[in-house]
């Protein structure tokens, strides 16, 4: 069985990721675990120091006890979408939440994260941040991230952004069995630009090798790749957007500011981060 690390402090951001975590979980026959972290504050010892002990302790337990409390809710969310048989496991650590995600992910051996984002400054810090680096460069697996307005509904079209690499193969294999278990389709896009190096005949062996899969390959020519990205979600009716963190100066620049903004209020799709490594 597969699993999914769900990072989560409870917010209405994380609350709507969590359905489609949930989701994603039915679909993959995965388990979910449930990761919150909280920090505790650095006290000088000297000036605390009977109560240094008591002030951690109250800390911990004020996060165990909200921790409890939260979790019935997240199972009520679970049942009322039929989707009780999922399994639910729980981590709760102290201490940085990119820290912890990554060991989590190595210690629990995840297959996926999943993580809710709270909109345009978020997505902007997530990806040209210091999360940037430690979360989807330094975490091995792919990471679904789901800005707070993509309300859940049935995955029919899933985005597949190529440069025509050979091991973009390996990604787009990924998705397409992710896909096939969804019914949905698959349509891929390269972005031709005028300094495109990717040759006609390249184009043509890839469709020929994927002839028998349910994946459609969309060429489109422009120097405006980022508009050209939002142009596909939205008029090919894309779900979910996959793209591969291959060129991380080209991968930072399609989240400026400007470009968050309209994925988050134009598309507000689940963005796939997938890995080359």
């Amino acid at each position: 069985m597969k699993k999914i690390l769900f990072p989560t402090n409870f917010s209405e951001a994380a609350t709507n990721a969590f359905v489609h975590a949930l989701e994603f979980a039915k679909v993959v026959n995965a388990e979910l675990i449930l990761l919150h972290t909280f920090e505790i504050p650095v006290y000088d010892s000297q000036f605390f120091p009977e109560n240094y002990a008591a002030i951690y302790s109250s800390i911990e337990l004020a996060n165990f006890e909200m921790f409890k409390d939260e979790i019935p809710k997240l199972k009520t969310i679970a049942i009322e979408r039929n989707l009780e048989e999922i399994v639910i496991k729980h981590r709760l650590m102290d201490g940085d939440l990119l820290y912890n995600l990554k060991n989590a992910v190595e210690e629990d051996n995840a297959d996926f994260v999943i993580m809710g984002t709270n909109g345009i400054s978020d997505w902007t810090t997530f990806f040209t941040g210091s999360n940037t680096s430690s979360v989807i460069s330094g975490v091995d697996v792919p990471v679904l991230c789901v800005p707070i307005d993509a309300k859940f509904k049935k995955i029919k079209v899933i985005g597949f952004t190529t440069r025509y690499r050979e091991k973009d193969k390996k990604e787009l294999r990924k998705v397409l069995k992710i896909a096939k278990k969804m019914g949905a389709k698959v349509r891929s896009l390269y972005v031709k630009t005028s300094v495109s190096d990717v040759a006609h005949e390249t184009i043509k062996e890839w469709e020929a090798e994927f002839a028998g899969e349910n994946v459609e390959f969309l060429v489109l020519p422009s120097d405006d790749v980022k508009e050209t990205i939002l142009d596909f979600i939205l008029y090919k009716d894309v779900d979910v957007l996959t793209t591969i963190t291959h060129k991380r100066s080209f991968f930072e620049s399609l989240f400026t500011s400007s470009f968050s903004e309209k994925i988050t209020k134009e598309v507000s799709i689940p963005v796939l981060v997938m890995h080359d490594n």
